[in-house]
């Protein structure tokens, strides 16, 4: 394949955690080629600085050493040179997530932009990449999964994979190991599910059948007279943990994160919460899909990588995507009515519970992510929006919205497909608010200004009420609160949050304080503990609370708080016939 960028990636160390990676560029540039391995991936809004785990790095060109210049953090420049040019550099891979590298001697796993050095100039050439096996006794029964088309090697084995430039190349996720590996077709197109770690008495049946559901759902959503799907073929690559949780989405594939007991188990005998939970997750990523792998920010065309790409619109792609997860689960059938309402209730009550949606706007939230969201300190309930949970209020409301008052002939849906009609432009600041209003008919502007750029309260109990739906608080009003989350710390107590406003946060009391004790008595080591003790005052009562603060007995004087934590439940009000409908035709049959 002539002028193609050649990539090897070879497990040298897995003991030591350490991929050895090499980059040969047939024709460098004259005056020296420069490589630059990214600071960030796409999908995931903080800058990573993949190249602190270089530990080593060298170049050479036909047999000779040649000199590596660093130019910054990332960047290097090789001396001019004649021949075929190769740079190769050790990667420290301990990152056990789904955004970077993670090898041992049980598996391997890379996203590219974390391994792969960018030959600057060279992008748009395509790109091959060797996929090697570890050099014995590790790697014996090892296979390959990832969504990259291959060259030369075989369907989950080692060796060539091509990719038609850089960009698509770091956008395939890597798994290598003795994974389990299930598949299952979704309107023609085969899916795989590759899940790596001990998984005991897995049902694997049910697995496949309720991701099949939900994949079906999906491509039917976005084409429902063709149910074309935009992949050839779609991997979920699973790292089963004892206790973990994320996803990342890619084009043809997603790396996820979860917990053993979150996976279903037959016989029962797992957390029916959890897998709704990791459902969920699946349902996410296989949404991006669609809703930012091709439908996404103007300003993510081309994706940036070195440094920062600003956009307000993350209240878009990852708070709808967000709504569409769970409302997919109830849609295919996966779950009940009663269980999807259950999840937006948990929703509603997270966002409630902190004060920083008063204070910042899903679009400001969405703009400052780099900064704020993806470095959540013990504040962030009191001081930042979520544009992923409250993203999805937002995009609740707004379906409900456009339903209530087009009397059920237009909704979210119909906007959604309108993005995806014009996927292949970036979508700028403004552009998909006046598209929702197009596709509706509607004038949605001030919706737009009140909870998007805005930090009004959203009325989900008016909205939600013509659909048969009806929200209660249920928190016990004799039920008394220091208002805080606390967290047990060896034989200790610590305070994880203080909310603002709330008793503990009155009397003085900080997040990272440890109690000692509360009006004399030992403060317990756990949360639950803590709730028992105080549940033998009323709200009103002074109570002492000592606690230890830099290492200095600190003595506090707390008036307790009715329970503030909200905590809603949504119930289906059986009514009228064209209220069922319109609930049907919202969250199906």
């Amino acid at each position: 394949m002539k002028n193609a960028i050649r990539y090897s990636i070879f497990p040298k160390d897995p003991a030591a955690h350490l991929f050895e990676v090499t980059v040969t560029v047939p024709a460098p540039a004259a005056d020296g080629q420069r490589f630059m391995l990214p600071a960030w991936i796409p999908g995931s809004y903080m800058i990573r600085e993949f190249a602190r785990n270089i530990v080593r790095i060298s170049a050479e060109a036909g047999g000779e050493p040649i000199a590596l210049e660093k130019l910054d953090k990332h960047t290097w420049r090789a001396a001019p040179c004649d021949a075929a040019l190769t740079v190769t550099c050790e990667i420290y891979a301990w990152d056990l997530s789904v955004r970077a590298a993670h090898l041992d001697q049980t598996h391997g796993f890379f996203n590219g932009p974390s391994v792969f050095l960018r030959a600057i100039g060279h992008e748009d050439f395509p790109h091959v990449v060797d996929i090697r096996r570890p050099a014995p006794p590790a790697g014996k029964g090892w296979r390959v999964a990832t969504a990259l088309p291959e060259l030369r090697a075989k369907r989950y084995g080692f060796g060539t994979y091509v990719a038609a430039d850089y960009d698509e190349l770091i956008d395939h996720p890597v798994e290598m190991g003795t994974f389990e590996l299930l598949t299952f077709d979704a309107h023609g197109v085969p899916h795989e599910v590759a899940i790596t770690g001990r998984v005991p008495n897995l049902d694997d049946k049910r697995l496949m059948a309720d991701l099949k559901k939900i994949c079906e759902a999906q491509i039917g959503f976005f084409e429902p007279v063709t149910k074309r799907a935009p992949m050839p073929r779609y991997v979920f690559l699973a790292m089963v943990v004892g206790d973990g949780y994320g996803g990342l989405e890619h084009r043809s594939s997603t790396a996820l994160l979860c917990s053993r007991n979150d996976l279903p188990a037959v016989g029962g005998g797992h957390s029916a919460e959890g897998y709704e939970n990791f459902l969920g997750l699946c349902s996410h990523e296989y949404f991006h899909t669609w809703h930012v792998k091709c439908i996404k920010p103007a300003a993510f065309m081309p994706y940036e990588l070195q440094g920062e790409t600003y956009t307000r619109l993350l209240w878009l792609f990852e708070g709808f995507t967000s709504y569409y997860d769970d409302l997919f689960l109830v849609r295919s059938g996966v779950i009940d009515v009663s269980a999807y309402l259950r999840r937006i209730a948990r929703t509603i009550n997270g966002v409630l519970r902190g004060s920083g949606r008063s204070k910042q706007s899903l679009s400001d939230a969405s703009f400052d992510a780099w900064i704020k969201f993806y470095r959540q300190d013990e504040n962030a309930p009191n001081a930042l929006a979520n544009y992923y949970t409250q993203g999805s209020l937002v995009a609740l409301a707004l379906d409900l919205t456009i339903r209530a008052r087009t009397k059920g002939r237009k909704s979210l849906d119909d906007g959604m497909r309108a993005l995806w009609r014009r996927c292949t432009e970036g979508i700028g600041e403004r552009e998909a608010e006046d598209m929702f209003e197009k596709a509706s008919g509607l004038d949605l502007a001030r919706f737009f200004e009140q909870y998007v750029h805005g930090t009004a309260e959203l009325p989900l109990g008016e909205l939600l009420a013509p659909f048969g739906i009806q929200v209660n608080d249920e928190r016990k009003a004799g039920k008394p609160s220091l208002d805080v989350r606390a967290v047990r710390a060896g034989s200790d107590l610590r305070l994880a949050i203080v909310y603002e406003g709330g008793a503990a946060h009155r009397a003085g009391l900080s997040a990272g304080d440890l109690l000692v004790a509360v009006d004399g008595l030992r403060a317990p080591a756990d949360p639950a503990g803590l709730d028992k003790l105080l549940a033998r005052y009323a709200p009103g009562q002074n109570v002492a609370v000592h606690a230890f603060r830099r290492g200095e007995l600190m003595a506090f004087e707390i008036t307790l708080d009715p329970e503030r934590a909200p905590q809603l439940a949504l119930t289906v009000q059986e009514g009228q016939n064209s209220v069922a409908s319109a609930r049907e035709a919202w969250l199906g049959k």
